[in-house]
This record gives structure tokens, sequence and C-alpha cells, in this order.
């Protein structure tokens, strides 16, 4: 009762909060339970051991567990007994050498300590377990603590026990973080010292200082080559003689030791020991010279020189690109006057080819195709036949000019299209087709325009000529460029034929073309342009009143090299008429410049009608990143560009979805010279 009233003394009553009982429960556990377990858990007196001492000890446990309980619950109330309840199921039974031996939160043990190189690793809380007690004995008190298992106050503790877990855990990941940005601190401060080094052993160009890339020595090489200009530049400017000797001499030897080289398997020997020999030079040069403004501006007006140098490059490249592209290869030019040699040769009732008859039936699928070019032409046949369904219903119109016409035909006559028909023609040959009536041979004939083409503004120079280079191309000159403004006329008796530019590859059946519905329009072809690229802005000059008036800058351009032409809408709406007047209006070249596009994009201006895309695949004589999968896609692919596949400037790359239509065993082409 003394000890009931000393405790009353501290204030433990109903109106205590949880929080302030919790602390008391404590308290009272450290300072009064626990003697008072040491007490019954090591016995009372020696007098009261000797009268028990004939009862069995399991039973005395048990008894002595039982008094204990039986007076925490007359001292205390159900709150703290709650408390101190939750408290010894997680530490063990009420011991005191339980106690003493747990004598830290389990939250706030750490393993391996005792290494240098400890891990911290914290102890997942342990679940409570319901202990099974031994076989064959009884544990009944059990029962005394099964309601005691999921208290609120139990459930209190162990959110307290996670709480300090996760502080600790996050206490530890800060450490570890502090650690990482003292070594990257470290690791600074000692980059720093690079500059201090000793003399020539520092170079920033050394190969440790580079990623191992592959040619890495041949850019070591020129980037010392650079910077020796540089010092040596200073060198000279501060009267530095003997060092201006030095640096001079080894970049002689740098660029011996590079010569011609791009890749380090060209480069001589002795590229290392040089190497070698120019990074102690230029470390020399940096504590004799280095000057940072003086460095920077040396290297700036290097990089200007270098980008005035790539401008003249490329005037020179476009210039002699296009002057290639004007080219015939001696190839090719050697198959035409073989096959004209042999035409003229053969007998007149040999020179006709057969199924004339086909010629003029609508109900067949018919191509136009006006070129100069034997070998060109027969890829466009050749695929064309391979790749069609039905090649008995596909009649093709060659169109070429009287130096061609014979090697078109012998071709053509030697190597017939199997089942399809096939027909040439000579340009030449269409009377009405004269200056009085087709505004181009009007102008062409011109003195304005002779003196254009063949006298005014002639380059004295590679790169100056290039800009105007492109509009004296000789196409331009030719009326099989110009001809595909007057397929009525050419073919009065038929309702719709597919055009096709020799530089393109069939690649699918093109039949479907005919099948589709051009909605009233006489153009059907693929659209070139996206977002900002391609439109009418590119190609006309919108800064005329003529052009602004009629025409929107961001019409959307489409793709000559494979249209399907309505001829029966195309003689309603007189497209021929209306290219007339604009190629009138353009004598002086002031609403475009040369060529066809630009003609055509005016002339069938809201009169075409967009095809898929994958009809028409574009690209591949200029644009080096045509996405594979387009062009395995497409039906029609086009070398529209200089870098046309018969060419030694094409790209390697595109080449052979062209050379596949090619027989090159065939004994013309061997006679010639002509190989892949």
């Amino acid at each position: 009762m003394a000890l009931k009233r000393r405790l009353s003394g501290t204030g433990i009553n109903k109106n205590t909060s949880a929080g302030s009982r919790f602390h008391l429960a404590i308290l009272i556990f450290l300072c009064v339970l626990a003697p008072l377990v040491f007490f019954f858990g090591r016995g009372l007196h020696t007098g009261v051991q000797d009268d028990i001492s004939s009862v069995p000890s399991r039973k005395i446990a048990k008894w002595r567990e039982k008094q204990v309980l039986q007076d925490l619950r007359s001292l205390f109330s159900k709150e703290v007994i709650d408390v101190i309840i939750a408290g010894t199921n997680d530490t063990g039974p009420l011991s005191l050498d339980n106690f003493r031996k747990q004598n830290v939160s389990a939250s706030w043990q750490v393993n391996g300590i005792e290494t240098s190189n400890a891990t911290y690793e914290l102890k997942p809380p342990t679940p409570h377990v319901k202990q099974e007690p031994p076989q064959g004995k009884e544990d009944k008190s059990s029962d005394d603590h099964a309601h005691f298992v999921e208290s609120p106050a139990k459930l209190a503790r162990r959110q307290l026990i996670e709480k300090k877990r996760e502080k600790r855990a996050a206490e530890l990941v800060k450490q570890d973080d502090d650690a990482i940005v003292k070594l990257e601190n470290v690791a600074i401060e000692r980059s720093k010292s690079v500059d201090s080094a000793v003399l020539g052993k520092y170079s920033i160009w050394r190969k440790e200082n580079e990623n191992e890339n592959t040619d890495s020595t041949v850019r070591l090489l020129r980037d010392q080559i650079i910077m020796a200009r540089v010092y040596l530049s200073i060198a000279k400017m501060k009267n530095k003689l003997v060092l201006y000797q030095e640096i001079q001499t080894r970049l002689k030897d740098s660029l011996r030791a590079l010569g011609e080289a791009t890749s380090d398997a060209d480069l001589h020997h002795s590229a290392p020991e040089r190497m070698k020999a120019m990074g102690q030079v230029l470390s020399k040069a940096r504590v004799q010279l280095y000057d940072c403004k003086l460095v920077t501006g040396k290297l700036r007006a290097m990089l200007q020189t270098a980008d005035e140098q790539v401008r003249s490059l490329k005037k020179q490249s476009t210039f002699l690109s296009q002057l290639a592209a004007k080219t015939m290869p001696n190839g090719i030019h050697c198959l035409a006057m073989r096959l004209t040699i042999d035409y003229y040769l053969l007998p007149l009732e040999k020179r006709k080819f057969p199924k004339s008859e086909n010629l003029e039936n609508p109900s067949l699928h018919h191509y136009a195709l006006f070129s100069d070019n034997v070998l060109a032409a027969s890829v466009v046949v050749n695929s064309a036949i391979m790749n069609a369904k039905d090649p008995s219903k596909h009649v093709f119109h060659l169109v070429t000019d009287k130096l061609n016409f014979g090697a078109m035909s012998m071709w053509f006559l030697s190597n017939p299209p199997g089942k399809a028909t096939i027909h040439v023609e000579n340009v030449d040959e269409f009377m009405w087709l004269n200056s009085s009536y087709c505004p181009v041979l009007r102008q062409l004939e011109s003195a304005a325009m002779k003196e254009y083409y063949f006298k005014a503004g002639h380059p004295t120079t590679l790169s100056s000529g290039a800009s105007n280079l492109k509009y004296r191309n000789p196409k331009y000159l030719s009326m099989l460029n110009h001809l595909r403004f007057y397929l009525p006329q050419v073919y009065p008796k038929l309702d719709k034929i597919l055009f096709l530019d020799d530089d393109i590859v069939v690649q699918k059946d093109l039949t479907g073309l005919w099948a589709v519905d051009l909605h009233g329009k006489v153009n059907g072809a693929v659209e070139t342009c996206g977002e900002s690229f391609h439109r009418f802005d590119k190609y006309l000059n919108f800064s005329n009143p003529h052009i602004a008036r009629n025409f929107n800058p961001n019409a959307c351009g489409w793709a000559y090299g494979m249209n399907i032409f309505d001829l029966k809408e195309w003689k309603k709406k007189d497209i021929t008429g209306i290219y007339h007047k604009w190629q009138n209006m353009n004598e002086d070249r002031v609403l475009w410049k040369l060529g066809t596009l630009p003609p055509g994009l005016m002339t069938f201006y809201g009169l075409t009608h967009p095809l898929d895309k994958s009809w028409h695949v574009l690209g591949l004589g200029y644009n080096p990143s045509v996405d594979r999968s387009d062009i395995e896609k497409a039906a029609v692919v086009h070398y529209n560009g200089n870098m046309k596949p018969w060419l030694e400037i094409a790209m390697t790359k595109y080449r052979p979805y062209w050379t596949k239509y090619i027989k090159y065993d065939h004994p013309y082409l061997r006679n010639c010279n002509l190989s892949e």
C-alpha cells in the first residue's frame, strides 16, 4: 500500500495523456519493476527458498510470474499495464538479465561495425511470432497474455520503432552522399594541379586524356598541328626566334608524319615518336608564350579562315558535281554509238516494232517516257515489266531526239520487252512542235537566250560559276524536257497516261494507278512538302505581282517523275494553253528560273490530286539519309538530283536498286566495258 501511495504521488491517473503515461510507464519499469522482477526472478530470501524447496521449480516460476502480474494490476491502471506488456513482448520475458543484454533499441543496432569497411545494415523489425511450447509440456501463461498481443499500445510502439529505423536509414544515406561529394571535390582539386605539372610531361593531347575512339592518333596529330601553328605565330610576334625555329621544325615533322592519312592504319611508323616530341615542344611553348587572349584570337582567326575555305570548296564541289551531272559516261556513249551503227545497218522492214495496234488502245495501261539515255530507259522499262502482274496490258511510248533515235530503237528491237508493247519516236519528227506554237522553242531561238546560255557570264573560275551552271544544264534546252506539257497532242487517242522520268526504278506493279479516282483533277502526284520546305515560295518569285496575286506561297509542291494524267480533263481545262500563258510571261525569267517543275506547279495549281507517298519515294540522287524501309516499300524510287545511278558520283548504297535491272553480261554492255 505504501508503494501504491508513493506511485500515486507521481501523478498517474486517468486524466494523464497517453504520451505522458507512456513515458511514466518506462520510468516505473526502470526504477521499480526491474528490481521487483529481479527479486522475484532470483527468488526471495533464503528462508523462503528453504520452505518451497520441495515444490517443483517449474511450478514455482509460474506461480511467481502470476503473482507479479496480480500485484501489477493492483498497482496500475489498464493503460499503463498495456504499455508494459507491449514492451515485454518485444524485449522478452520480465527478466532483468534479458533487459541488461538488450541495452539499446533494435532500431539502432548496426551489423558489421567491427570492420574498417563496414556496411551499415538495419535489422528489419521482427514480427511477433507465437512460440510453440516443446512437445509434452504445457504453457498456461499463453492464455494470460493472449489478450495483449494486438493492443493499440503495441502498435504504437511498433510505429515508433519504424520511424526510428527510417530516420537512421536516411542518416546513413546522407553520410554516403556526403562521402561522394567529398571524393568529387578532392578529384577536382587534384585536376587543378595539372597546370603546374613538370615541364615535358604535361600535354593536353596525351592519349590517356582521350577517349579510346577509332583513329584517335590522327585526330591527336591534327590537334597538335593546330596548336603548333597558333604558338608559331605568337612566337614570331614576341620575337622568340629559338622557340619559333623549334616549333617550325616539329610542325614540318608532324605534317610529314600525317601526310594524307585519314586513319591510324595509314600513319607512318614514326608518328608516335613525332607526337611525343611535338607534345614536349608545345608544353615549352605554353610556359613561355601562353596568353589566353592571344591564343583565343589566333584560334578565332584560324576558324574564320577555315570557314572561308569550306565555303569556297563547297562552291567548287557544286560546280564539279553539276558538271559531272551534265556529262555522259564513256560506256553509255559507246553503247549508243554501237547501237546506232547497227540500227542503220538493218533493213527497213526490220526497223518496225510489233503490236502497233496496241498503241492507241485506251483499255490498256500506257506509259510515256522521254529520254536520250539508252541504258536509263532500259532500266525503267525492264523494272516496270518485271514487276507487272500482266505485262501484256502495258504499253510503253518512248520519245527521244534524233541523235539517240537509232540507238534507242535498236536496243528495244534486239531486246523486246516480252509480252509488253513498246514504240520509239523521234521528237524532231513532230512537225506541229515548232517555234510559232511553242513559247519555249521561240525563246530558245532568241538572241537574248543564246547570249545567256552561250556567251554572257561564263565563269572564269570554278567557284564563280557554281550558281549559274545549274540553270545552264542542257536538259533545259531540250524539248524532251518540255514535251510533258503536250501529252494530249502526242497521244490524242488516249484517255489516261502514266508519265515516268528516266531516272526512276519501278519496284511494284503500277496497274493500280489507272484505277485511282482523281476527283476531277488532271494530275495525280505525290506531294513533296513538309512543314516548311518544298512549297511554292521555294520555286516561284513571289515578289512579282503576277505570282503573288495568283498563288499561295504556302501551297504544297509535288513531284514530277511519276504522274498519272487524265488526258480528257486535260483537254477540257486546256492545260497546255495555261502553260503557254505562263511561259510567255516568263520570257525574261522574272517569274521562275529555268526548269519544268515551276511551270508545272503553276499550270496544275488546284488541279493536282495527292497520291499516297508509298507510290513514289524521292531523293536517291541527293539525299544520303532516305529511310531504307521507305525505299523497300515504295512502288517507284526516284534518283532526282545530280548523283544519277549511272554516274560515278552516284551514292553507292542506293545504286543496287538500279543495277539489279541491268544484264551486264549482255554483249553490247561487255564491248563497252559497262559493269557494276
